[in-house]
Formats: structure tokens, sequence, C-alpha cells
């Protein structure tokens, strides 16, 4: 009644409230380590309602148990089935529990069986273990069952231990008191809360072969439809602890910058003092060079004022070819042991053969020497960051069908992407010479001359491109960059300029 009156005193008392006073809340338990919530569990309740009617039950119960019994048994039986009562929920469910109900059922159980054992020698429990006293339990039981917000997996595991505890416990008229079998009752629910805890403390792989990556989770983490086309997962509290993983893959249609990716997140999402979806930017920091995975990446770390309170945010941006990988991680400042574990997912990540890639290869070994199938896998390879491993099926095409323009301008870009300038220059002129007006073959030479580092030049050949297909938003796009470039200080033929994209 204390606790409850101190909640209540402090605020609503709601489910961010009873995380906060130390309700059994599995990730929290599981993964930053508080396994001293479940005792403290035992002590908070949803409301009146539901403290009113433990306490009536353990009025009854309770006493008639502790006035038969020694109080150090008795101590040790309400210990036991608190332990045994949240490690139940927690085998059960993550979800965040309450409630004095395990110890409830701890003391009826007790109570049937040692009113059974000294029926005659305890009249005063022979109400408790009459003929109609356990079905009467197991309608409760049913009750909860087939309701809704009820821990019912914790009301089993107090009932069991109170079953147990029953089959041991004397009258404190009979034998002399010891230590002995307290403590062994205590040590025994320990153990039993430790393996669950242990049980529940295990991870698993999540895969997407869609994408080719896969990061390793707690097991008690699961999978949230977020609306925006991102795979995303959360420890599953709603408010305060709450952690969460997105994984997002963004086409960016020419090699991957994680770079440029990082800014545009922190000016879309992270702009200091401004809300955003994981809540109000306080600070930021990056982008920062790392390796995620085996592959280079940026690393941006924000802190955020979220729902739940203060709250961590690192974002990794690791490009693929023309993809750039976005993975975000968030978790609440209040609970600073969960940085191992997002440290943990992070060392897990791995980036895998996507299954268009699969599939691409799988075509092109079933027909064997088809242009069609060998220009595929040319540009799939390409297009996921292996431009070196795309030249040989590119070739290949190109020597079973020279006069297909766009498998001699794929060639051209592969080799250029490769870092073999030359010979993608001499590709590119050779799309040129079979395709005159195709834009395509007209890009190819622009990149050869980036390549080779004249924004001068490139920028003559793009007009061209621009006059074959003056409604082409790209060949604008691109043409309006490299005009940029030129006008930067630096920017004149032969200064080795980036490429405008």
């Amino acid at each position: 009644m204390a606790v409850h009156g101190a909640v209540v005193w402090a605020g609503p008392a709601d489910v961010d409230a009873l995380v906060r006073w130390g309700a059994k809340a599995g990730p929290l338990v599981v993964e930053a380590g508080q396994t001293w919530r479940l005792v403290t569990a035992n002590f908070l309740h949803r409301d009146w309602l539901h403290l009113g009617l433990n306490l009536l039950v353990l009025v009854a119960a309770g006493t008639a148990l502790e006035r038969t019994c020694r109080r150090g048994e008795y101590a040790a039986l309400l210990v036991a089935a608190g332990l045994t009562t949240m490690a139940g929920s927690l085998g059960w469910s993550g979800a965040v529990s309450v409630g004095a109900s395990g110890l409830v059922y701890g003391c009826v159980g007790a109570l049937l069986v040692l009113g059974r054992r000294y029926r005659a020698r305890l009249p005063s429990a022979r109400w408790l273990s009459g003929e109609s006293a356990l079905p009467t339990v197991l309608i409760f039981l049913w009750m909860g069952w087939t309701s809704v917000g009820v821990d019912n997996a914790g009301h089993l595991g107090g009932l069991l231990t109170g079953l147990l505890v029953g089959a041991f416990l004397e009258p404190r008229s009979l034998g002399r008191a010891g230590a002995a079998r307290p403590v062994a009752v205590v040590l025994t629910a320990a153990v039993v809360a430790a393996l669950v805890v242990g049980e529940r403390s295990g991870w698993r792989v999540e895969r997407d072969d869609g994408f080719g990556v896969s990061v390793g989770l707690p097991e008690g983490w699961r999978s949230e439809e977020d609306g925006q086309g991102r795979r995303s997962f959360s420890n599953g509290l709603p408010g305060l602890g709450r952690a969460t993983f997105s994984a997002e893959v963004i086409e960016v249609g020419e090699p991957g910058d994680g770079a440029a990716q990082a800014r545009h997140f922190q000016e879309e999402s992270l702009v200091p003092g401004a809300p955003g979806p994981e809540g109000r930017t306080l600070k930021v920091a990056g982008p920062t060079p790392v390796r995620v995975g085996g592959r280079a990446a940026q690393r941006m770390r924000a802190e955020l004022e979220g729902p739940g309170g203060a709250t961590h945010l690192v974002a990794f941006f690791v490009p693929r070819g023309e993809w750039v990988y976005r993975l975000l991680f968030t978790w609440p400042a209040a609970y600073p042991a969960y940085e191992a574990v997002v440290d943990r997912m992070v060392a897990e990540l791995r980036f895998g053969e996507p299954a268009v890639l699969r599939e691409a290869r799988a075509r092109a070994l079933l027909v064997p020497g088809a242009p069609g199938p060998l220009r595929a896998l040319g540009v799939t390879l390409r297009r996921w960051g292996v431009p070196e491993e795309a030249v040989a099926p590119l070739a290949d095409a190109v020597r079973v069908a020279p006069s297909h323009v766009e498998t001699r301008v794929e060639l051209a870009r592969a080799l250029l992407e490769a870092g073999r300038v030359d010979e993608g220059c001499h590709a590119a002129a050779e799309a040129q010479v079979y395709g005159p007006s195709d834009t395509g073959a007209l890009e190819a030479g622009v990149r050869c001359e980036l390549a080779r580092g004249d924004v001068a030049r490139a920028l003559e050949r793009l007009e061209e491109a621009r006059r074959v297909d003056p409604r082409d938003a790209r060949l604008r796009a691109a043409e309006l960059a490299l005009r940029a470039v030129m006008d930067a200080p630096g920017g004149h033929p032969g200064s080795g300029a980036p490429h405008p994209d």
C-alpha cells in the first residue's frame, strides 16, 4: 500500500511510471541486467482495485498461513513465490507486469497442501483444504486465462511454488525451527529465476535476403511495421526503456556516398532543437568514417529527447554500389547497459550476397553463353558494387551480341568504376560508334572525361547528349552539377574535379 501510494503521489501510475519504479520489463531484465525487477515488481500495482483485490485474498490466506507456520518459513514462501511468479511471467512474455497476485496464489497453494497434510491438527485450515478448494482455484485460473491483461503465467508460477513449498511446511507446533529449510526454498527459487533469465537472454540472427544484410538481435526483439518501407525491430517497450533498430536501403543511382547520405539525414531528421521521428534533437556529432561488417561506412551520433526521456541515437551509412544502407539504432539514456547491446548488434552486422545477384548468377549458369543473362549478371554485379567482377560477363555479352549498345555502355561503366580508365574510355568510344545518337553511349563518354579529370571536355560531351535528348531531367541535373564544379575554385580543365554525382 505504501509503495502504490508513493507511485500515485509522484504522478499517474501509467506504464512508464511502473517501469521507472521497478516493474518486470523483460528487455530490462535480460538485456540491461536489472534482475532485481523480479522482486520489486511484486510490490507494484496498476490501480487501487488491483491492489485491493490482492490484499483481500492475502489478508485471508496469508494471515492463516502466518499463524500456522513459522514466520521465517512464511517469509521464505513469499520470497520464493515472488521470484517464481515474475520468472514465470518473464518466461512467457517480455511485457511489463506488476502485482502481488503471485504471492496470493503462493499462499493459497501452500495452504491447500498444508491443510491436506495436517487436516486433523489444523481445523482453522479445513475450509481451504475441502473438496471444493482446488476446483475454486482452478476456476480463478480459468477466469484469468480467458481475460485480457492478466499475467496467467505469473499466477501459475506462484501457485506451483506454493504447492511445492506446502509439501515441506510444518505447523509451528510440530518440530523445531531451523534456517536450512527457508534458505533452501529461497535458493531453489533463485536458481529457477536465474535459469529463466538465462534462457530468455539468447540472441538470434535476422536476415534480409533481398538486400543481403543480416544482424544479430536479442531473442525478445520483434518486428514492427513503420509504414516507411523499412525493416524495424524493437524491444517491445512502448515508452520508457524502448530501444529500436531499423534498416533501410536507399537507391542513389550512382556509386553511393555514405557521407552525402549522412549529411542529408542530418539536414532532414536531426536538426538541433527541431522535433524528429525519434524525438527532439539536442546534440549531433559526425559523420565519422568507420567500418561496419568489413565495409567502409559513416557514423553519426545524436542525443534526443524522446517520448520515454533522453535517448541516444547512432546511425550508420554503408555504401554498396548504387545503394546506401542506413542502419539506425536508438536506446534509452536511462539504461546505459543498452550501449553494450547496440555494440554487439553492430559487431554482428554482415553484408552478404543479395537474392537478386544469386538469381542473376543462376540464370547465367542455366543458359550459358546467352547474351541476355550475361548482361543481366554484369549489370547486377556492377550495381551492387563489384564492377571488376562485372567486366567478364559484360565482355562475353559484347562478343556474343556486338551491336547491343546498352551492353557496351554497361561494360564501359564497369571498367571505369573498376579504375581501368583507358579500357573504359575505349569501350565508351566503341559504344558511341554503335550508337552515335544513344544518350547512354554519350553519357559513357562524359564519364570517361570525368575519370580523366577533364571537366570542361566532360561538359562539352554532356551538352552534346543534352541536344540529343533535351528533356532528360537526369542529364540536365548532371549538367548543372558540372557547371557548379567548373565555377568552383580549381574547377578547370585537367583539375581532377570529382564526379558531379
